[in-house]
């Protein structure tokens, strides 16, 4: 691979891992606000906000998974968790600061939108962690017994697998912290996951097209992998 290729490899990876982490932070700054969605008529899914972002960042894991490997999907998650500890430390300080009387948001207004976000955001990070590396794991798992091909099969097995444990986790904790009651456990467990399945599904022709178009802009073969640095 030539030099300026290469160059475009690093750029496009730096790319996806700030969508990565602009999507997992925001996610756990938005998560307090719930909605509904009745794309099927038969079922109401009853979600935070914050579940928005989660199927983009498994859809770029898978990304960075099958086109720079495991090592470069796990060191994209590792970033993403300091940056939302780093986040929650400035909120953190940004809540404690008094405001002025003319503030726009007063110490209510702000304590009530972002002062549950620190143990949100642990019981978030602490599932999170887990599903992301069981995710890549199981991707890469099935990419090596397939041989590199049939790439549906690992990006849908790894996202159901990692994307229940997710929910079933930090709605479990988000509970046992008392920040949810626990009537709306199994609602939102249900809710969760059918919407990530739902939307890991839909995503599969998009992460067939953009490993379609590495592979003809990188000249990779099936199963090949791009090596950013050489040793």
């Amino acid at each position: 691979m030539t030099s300026q290729k290469k160059n475009l490899a690093l750029n496009i990876y730096l790319i996806l891992a700030g969508m990565f982490i602009a999507s997992l932070v925001a996610s756990n700054l938005i998560f307090q606000k719930f909605f509904y969605w009745n794309p099927f008529g038969w079922f109401r899914f009853e979600i935070s906000v914050g579940i928005l972002p989660y199927p983009i960042t498994f859809l770029i894991t898978d990304i960075i998974s099958e086109i720079y490997g495991k090592k470069k999907a796990n060191q994209v998650v590792i970033a993403g968790i300091a940056a939302s500890v780093f986040s929650m430390a400035i909120i953190y300080i940004a809540n404690i600061a008094p405001a002025i009387e003319s503030s726009p948001v007063n110490n209510e207004t702000f304590s009530r939108v972002f002062g549950l976000s620190p143990i949100a955001v642990l019981a978030s990070m602490m599932a999170y962690l887990l599903a992301q590396f069981i995710d890549i794991k199981i991707f890469h798992y099935w990419k090596k017994k397939t041989h590199g091909k049939h790439l549906w099969l690992r990006n849908n097995f790894s996202t159901f697998t990692s994307q229940f444990i997710d929910t079933f986790t930090v709605v479990g904790l988000l509970c046992i912290f008392k920040v949810l009651p626990w009537s709306m456990f199994g609602g939102l467990l249900l809710s969760g996951f059918l919407f990530k399945i739902v939307i890991a599904a839909l995503d599969t022709p998009i992460l067939y097209l953009l490993v379609y178009q590495f592979r003809k802009t990188f000249n990779l073969k099936i199963g090949e992998e791009i090596v950013l640095i050489e040793k």
